[in-house]
């Protein structure tokens, strides 16, 4: 099973519209859900994401409101593994400890810092083993001998980024990924992800067979922004949200395709095998 993880921004366009795109999400066919903490200065995103994280902060989105918006999301009915993303500052003005503990309190699974390099998150990575909560480790195209290192301490899943930069919408992926996703797969022990840049179908076919997944965040934001009028009014909102998941389900559909294909494959493989026979 491929996984599809979507990337949002805890608070944007409002708390309780984000508790509704989870929950669209999910249904939609996410495995697992990135949730982006909003950062005044968040050095790895592009003018999307940034616009998004500017709308949340408006609204007076902090750490730990987001942390508790996970709880709130659980208490929906959201089940999906809830990763939270978010810059290394808050956390540390927050204090590193009260940060996992809260993260567990409100049922997040994962914790990802992009502006923390991996030589120096060995207390991080520890503290979340003490809180079962794993550290997410990035690998990009320039970690060269770095990556088997990196490999051999992932928890939960490998996130690769696909290209050097900020985030954002791109019209073509590197001509180097799929070589780069090879080399990081035959080190990695955990499935191996792919994000940055992915925001059509058309990419997320070209890269469904090289990789485990696939983490998409800025054409997911630029679509909220696009709706947000409409999601912020309640009585505009549900319309808002069934555009929301069709744009969603059309832009994942090569992954959809992918796990049809593989059931049909398991269907047909068990009804060939006689009965009392064994391959």
């Amino acid at each position: 099973m491929k996984h599809f993880i979507p990337f949002i921004v805890a608070g944007d366009p409002s708390e309780e519209v984000t508790i509704d795109l989870a929950i669209a999400l999910e249904q939609a066919g996410a495995t697992i859900l990135e949730l982006g903490v909003p950062y005044s200065d968040p050095l790895a995103d592009g003018p999307i994401i940034q616009r998004a994280a500017s709308r949340a902060l408006k609204q007076g989105m902090t750490l730990t409101t987001a942390l508790e918006l996970i709880g709130r999301m659980r208490k929906k009915g959201v089940k999906i593994p809830i990763i939270v993303f978010t810059y290394y500052n808050p956390v540390l003005q927050l204090g590193e400890e009260r940060f996992f503990a809260l993260a567990q309190q409100n049922g997040a699974n994962g914790v990802l810092i992009p502006d923390l390099p991996f030589e120096e998150s060995e207390h991080m990575r520890m503290l979340g083993d003490a809180y079962d909560i794993p550290y997410i480790s990035l690998v990009a195209p320039t970690s060269h001998e770095r990556i088997a290192m990196i490999a051999s301490q992932a928890k939960s899943f490998l996130y690769c980024v696909s290209s050097l930069g900020v985030t954002g919408i791109r019209d073509s992926l590197p001509t180097q990924l799929h070589e780069f996703l090879q080399q990081v797969k035959r080190y990695s022990r955990v499935p191996v992800v792919v994000g940055f840049g992915i925001s059509n179908a058309q990419q997320v076919e070209q890269l469904q067979h090289v990789c485990d997944g696939i983490v998409i965040g800025s054409a997911i934001v630029q679509k909220i922004e696009q709706l947000q009028d409409e999601l912020i009014n309640i009585d505009t909102r549900q319309r808002a949200l069934i555009a929301f998941s069709q744009y969603v389900a059309a832009l994942i559909e090569p992954l959809k395709k992918v796990e049809n294909n593989e059931s049909e494959t398991t269907i047909t493989t068990t009804k060939t095998v006689p009965t009392g026979q064994t391959d």
